[in-house]
């Protein structure tokens, strides 16, 4: 296959909407859509409106706005005419929008009408330009006197700037040249080739480097078709647009097909005794694994051929399922200093639990391994690493080695045909009282594959190891309504009784006026025996909650080793709060008991 290779992202764009005119670029499913001649045109005359308020060669331009068909030109009107583009999520919060802005310097903000509360009066106003972004015309801002230059930018010059949400609690500006991106397509395409015929279906934020360079970037090479979802995509809605879309591809975390495993897929398995046994044995697994995933292609549309993972590990009785069931899953690692992709192993190449061998161009190492294990951080060299963060030298200058190797603060070993296996994170790695390396995250997925979690967190509080679990809403729910209708009928019971109580205590005031304190004596007691009866039933809710927790102790202990037990379990009543790519930020979390 002749694959095309580019210099800058200008050569993408002149390729693309030159090769594939009539193509369909970007599209609402049902709503605004580009084909590549149009996408190429309304990107020029955009570019030529930043030229007309003066945004000069270089400036930062910002965006801050959900995925949408002009979301890729805003991009391009900047990064093809020599500007830099700076993309914002939009979880971000408005104390953060801010603070980028400044730190980029960003002069130009593309903005939703849905995000642009977040952006405050003072900052929009020292903008150049502020364009709505769902029209693509200016809000504010004067044009120059004359129109800016435009250029075409150099090969090793700055492309996008891509503010990490990350987890550690502190955002980077990571610098990406258009040679990073350019030299990351060419070896993601070796990998995953491309055709015209291919349909995408973007899910993830644009805004984070995994969508923007493989559901954007990567498509653009071979004249594919991208649809953006308009709507919040609540399963009803995303059911329906993977029926009108019929996706080929299709970009996820691992979030979104572990919760239709353990939500969709497994109950089925257990609504009924002769399933649940079935699904016990390997052969009854297999076979209900097959059948489950012949209809969960149906759902995805029926044409999905390859269902890229990446972001975070992925379950391993998830990916199990995946690989009975003979879905078109593929694994992917990188992170947003890397544009993204390090490794991978495409469908068909998939072996439980690695994320594949090291991409094209890109050399991967263990860093001082662990001479027992072979485990150690992951260090990779290649052409899509990172020129730096912006405006901080010292956080670049931690993230390589002495000797130039990017430190990716990821734990790994390799297996003896060259495919990557992460245990954890560096920072979340835990030291164990002799020493033993304990990966928090080979836990969480223990956890997690309970009937009954939904997700966990495990910390190191105190030397004891402790999981905070979140869990199953859906199935608490029985718990809850239980206790709350127990609650209902014991108000209803009190009401009851103190109206009959008043009635009898007014009928009566005058004959037993010399007992009133014994009588009110024994109303206080009475009330006292309910309270008492109120708080049987809490008590009860919270005793079911304690038997659930010491089950899930058990369930878990069960499974590691005598180094990895859980020391106690914390019922953690709301969802964690996570990154976009759906990581939970464990920043927030270290060294909370409850």
């Amino acid at each position: 296959m002749n694959i095309p290779q580019f210099n800058t992202l200008r050569d993408l764009f002149t390729y693309c909407t030159s090769t594939f005119k009539n193509n369909t670029a970007f599209s609402y499913i049902k709503g605004q859509s580009y084909t590549y001649e149009e996408f190429g045109a309304k990107t020029e005359e955009v570019s030529h409106v930043l030229a007309a308020y003066g945004v000069n060669p270089d400036e930062k331009i910002a965006i801050l706005s959900q995925n949408m068909p002009n979301w890729p030109v805003a991009y391009f009107a900047a990064t093809a005419y020599g500007r830099v583009a700076v993309p914002m999520l939009p979880d971000f919060s408005e104390f953060e929008v801010k603070n980028i802005i400044e730190h980029s310097e960003s002069t130009v903000l593309f903005v939703s009408q849905r995000l642009l509360y977040k952006v405050p009066e003072e900052t929009l106003s020292s903008f150049k330009v502020v364009i709505d972004i769902d029209t693509l015309t200016p809000l504010r801002g004067e044009k120059a006197h004359a129109p800016a230059e435009i250029k075409t930018s150099h090969e090793d010059e700055l492309a996008v700037i891509i503010y990490t949400s990350g987890t550690t609690g502190n955002s980077k500006g990571v610098m990406l040249s258009h040679s990073n991106l350019c030299k990351h397509l060419y070896s993601a395409f070796i990998l995953r080739p491309g055709f015209e015929w291919d349909v995408w279906l973007s899910l993830l934020p644009l805004s984070h480097t995994l969508e923007s360079s493989l559901s954007m970037l990567l498509p653009m090479m071979s004249g594919s078709k991208v649809y953006y979802i308009e709507k919040a995509p609540t399963p009803t809605i995303l059911l329906n647009a993977l029926k009108e879309a019929r996706p080929t591809t299709i970009l996820s975390v691992p979030m979104i097909i572990e919760k239709i495993y353990r939500n969709s897929v497994l109950p089925k398995f257990n609504a009924s005794p002769v399933t649940r046994t079935l699904y016990k044995t390997t052969v009854g697994r297999k076979l209900l694994n097959r059948v489950a995933g012949k209809k969960l292609m149906k759902t995805f549309g029926g044409n999905i051929r390859f269902f890229g993972i990446g972001g975070a590990k992925l379950d391993p009785e998830v990916e199990k399922f995946l690989h009975e069931a003979k879905f078109p899953y593929a694994i992917g690692y990188g992170l947003t200093e890397t544009s993204p992709l390090l490794a991978g192993a495409v469908v068909g190449k998939t072996k439980l639990q690695s994320t594949g061998p090291s991409v094209h161009g890109v050399t991967l190492k263990i860093n001082d391994p662990n001479p027992e294990t072979g485990e150690g951080e992951i260090v990779a060299k290649g052409p899509n690493v990172m020129m730096g963060y912006y405006k901080n030298p010292e956080a670049t200058s931690q993230a390589f080695t002495d000797d130039g190797w990017f430190r990716t603060k990821d734990l790994g070993i390799f297996d003896k045909e060259g495919r990557l296996y992460i245990k954890g994170r560096l920072n979340n790695m835990i030291l164990g009282p002799s020493g033993e390396n304990i990966y928090p995250e080979e836990i969480e997925s223990i956890i997690n594959g309970h009937s009954m979690v939904a997700e966990s967190l495990v910390t190191l509080y105190d030397g004891k190891l402790v999981a905070h679990v979140h869990f199953n809403p859906d199935k608490l729910k029985a718990l809850k309504e239980a206790k709350d209708e127990a609650l209902a009928a014991y108000y209803k019971t009190k009401e009851e009784l103190m109206h009959s109580y008043d009635e009898k205590k007014e009928e009566l005031k005058k004959a037993f006026e010399e007992k009133k304190e014994e009588f009110s004596k024994t109303k206080e007691e009475l009330m006292h025996t309910y309270d008492e009866k109120k708080d049987e039933i809490v008590k009860a809710f919270h005793e079911k909650i304690d038997h659930l927790k010491k089950e899930v102790y058990d369930y878990v202990n069960a499974r590691v080793n005598k180094f990895s037990k859980i020391n106690v379990i914390v019922d953690h009543p709301e969802q964690f709060e996570k990154t976009a790519t759906h990581k939970i930020k464990r920043y927030k979390y270290t060294g909370k008991t409850k």
